[in-house]
């Protein structure tokens, strides 16, 4: 597929995939976000994250799955943890230290992230939103690259993990995909676990 078709059936999948999630009831969403915490704590053993290694989750936005649970439940278990913060377009994102109780400022984009004054962290797992999922670990996010980047980037100086969470209704047959976007370790659903290089497994 060309670079072309392939932009074009992602700008069709963004419009389909934004109306399905928006679709998802309120109190599936946070049935949902409950039930991704359980199964991410659950895969902890599988992931070997060193102890008080950085875990960088997102600011859910419009109906994004709300990651902020499984984020509690992570400092609780000694984890430290992080938000992205979005620069100029065509750059990586950046992290910085995050508490629940922290006071949040907004970025360019409008949407919350730590002060200038936390500490930038480095993370060993990447908590990642998305429109849609496939089987084989191809994410479509909203097409500015940021995470595709910063993947590919991180990946160059170390281990990094990116583990997608979504909604069950996010997965689709096959997610177009380019040379320059970056692939998921694994995928977490209130219903299931998907790893990559793996087989599906119950969390």
């Amino acid at each position: 597929m060309s670079a072309e078709a392939t932009a074009a059936a992602k700008a069709a999948m963004r419009r389909l995939m934004r109306s399905r999630r928006a679709a998802i009831a309120p109190a599936l969403r946070a049935a949902a976000s409950i039930a991704v915490s359980e199964r991410l704590a659950a895969m902890l053993p599988r992931l070997a994250l060193a102890s008080r290694a950085v875990v960088a989750g997102y600011a859910p936005i419009k109906d994004e799955l709300d990651p902020r649970p499984a984020m509690s439940a992570l400092a609780e278990r000694g984890f430290a943890l992080a938000l992205p913060v979005a620069g100029a377009l065509g750059t990586e994102l950046g992290f910085r230290a995050w508490t629940p109780e922290m006071p949040m400022v907004e970025d360019r984009m409008g949407i919350p992230v730590p002060p200038e004054t936390a500490p930038a962290l480095q993370p060993a797992l990447l908590l990642v939103p998305m429109l849609a999922f496939d089987n084989a670990g191809r994410r479509l996010g909203y097409g500015a690259g940021f995470y595709d980047r910063t993947l590919a980037e991180l990946r160059l100086q170390r281990a990094v993990l990116a583990v997608g969470l979504a909604y069950a209704a996010q997965e689709v047959d096959s997610v177009p995909a380019g040379p320059h976007d970056s692939a998921l370790d694994a995928v977490v659903t209130e219903d299931d676990v998907l790893w990559f290089a793996g087989e599906r497994r119950d969390g």
